[in-house]
């Protein structure tokens, strides 16, 4: 008998790029849905330039940082609280690498493989670790209580 992962919350995006084709956002939910995910929480918003400064400060002064900062907040996206066992790898292997070209290589059948375009506009964010994970689904969803998520 396999061993079961731990159960997890990790936070999923789906950026602007995305949700300007409401079809493919329809197949990407039916994705998290197949793959056995519970969306906890979910919303719809438009980031200010600041609200995706503040989100991505830690890459500030990196070569991308503005072009990033300028694309997430070109546009709606939305935002989920994603929870289900090991969560946090099976969302990212999910999506796939980072660079939606590499991901047509080495995962073709990952959202980001499917549906991206770059590095940037590639379609979704996931958590990297735990830790990432409760710092960021705070910072969507700052209403999330996770002790009771937890029991």
């Amino acid at each position: 008998m396999a061993a079961r992962g731990k159960v997890q919350v990790t936070l999923a995006l789906l950026k602007p790029d995305i949700m300007l084709h409401p079809v493919r956002v329809k197949a990407i939910k039916d994705l998290i849905s197949k793959h056995n995910f519970v969306i906890a929480k979910s919303k719809q918003l438009h980031w200010t330039k600041d609200e995706a400064e503040r989100f991505y400060a830690e890459h500030k002064g990196r070569f991308f940082y503005n072009r990033l900062v300028g694309f997430m907040s070109s546009g709606p996206m939305m935002a989920m609280v994603l929870s289900g066992e090991s969560a946090i790898t099976r969302w990212r292997q999910l999506i796939g690498p980072t660079h939606s070209y590499r991901a047509r290589d080495v995962a073709p059948h990952s959202i980001r493989a499917l549906y991206g375009i770059s590095d940037t506009r590639n379609v979704t964010h996931g958590s990297d670790s735990e830790e990432t994970a409760r710092k960021e689904i705070k910072f969507f969803f700052p209403e999330f209580d996770f002790s009771a998520w937890e029991k």
